[in-house]
């Protein structure tokens, strides 16, 4: 094989392993000058390491524009007429192939993060990010690296708290719900902190009948009278 011969081959197969590929990238913002801002920097700053497709500036253009391209990230915004980025990625992301979906932000609303990852978005771009930083972004995406920044962490971590809190919340109430009337009143009344004989004076029955209700409210509920007030604090009624 000759020197020149060799010199293609190797070139062809370089080129068709993707090494020399650039990564092809959509953006999405309901604001053209913002998309055309970043498709500037990624131009300027990728030395041809990524080539924008295209832009879009509603959800519904933006998923036709995937179909048609199949971009390997899409950038996209959340809050955009129509079609919203969350049920865009959502859409985005039944696609074959299927891109990689990067949430463009500035600032991120609550419970914004966990409902993009809930979509299948595998990080977050902020629009004022440096140049340098959204096309590392972009690159580690396409390695299979999420990129989730420090305050976006954040925020799903205490995402997820606060569901974690509604869900026992909502437990909590359904617990007391299974109980009888006097039962739950009994309940409540001694999570306050409050005496048999306090209870008994609140609710115009004897002690002996508030033990009984306790008793049994704990015996529905398989907890002692310690766990069944943590039920009711839980309950946040």
């Amino acid at each position: 094989m000759s020197e020149e011969t060799a010199n293609s081959t190797n070139t062809e197969t370089k080129t068709s392993t993707g090494t020399n590929k650039p990564i092809t990238v959509s953006i999405i913002d309901d604001d053209p000058l913002i998309c055309q801002t970043l498709a500037m920097i990624l131009a300027e700053s990728s030395d041809g390491a990524i080539g924008v497709l295209s832009t879009a500036t509603d959800g519904a253009q933006a998923l036709e524009h995937a179909k048609q391209e199949h971009p390997d990230v899409v950038l996209m915004d959340i809050d955009m007429p129509g079609m919203d980025g969350i049920e865009a990625t959502r859409l985005m992301l039944a696609l074959t192939p299927r891109p990689h979906v990067l949430i463009l932000t500035a600032l991120s609303p609550s419970s914004t993060v966990q409902r993009a990852v809930e979509a299948g978005a595998e990080g977050f771009v902020s629009k004022t990010d440096p140049a340098e930083n959204i096309v590392k972004h972009i690159q580690d995406v396409c390695m299979g690296s999420p990129q989730f920044n420090t305050d976006s962490q954040r925020q799903l971590m205490n995402d997820l708290e606060k569901d974690c809190f509604r869900s026992r919340r909502d437990e909590a109430r359904r617990l007391l719900d299974s109980l009888g009337k006097r039962e739950r009143k009994a309940s409540m009344l001694a999570a306050e902190g409050l005496s048999n004989a306090e209870i008994a004076k609140s609710m115009f029955i004897s002690e002996r009948t508030v033990k009984a209700e306790l008793s049994s409210a704990c015996a529905k509920l398989d907890v002692n009278r310690v766990l069944l007030g943590r039920i009711v604090e839980r309950a946040d009624l």
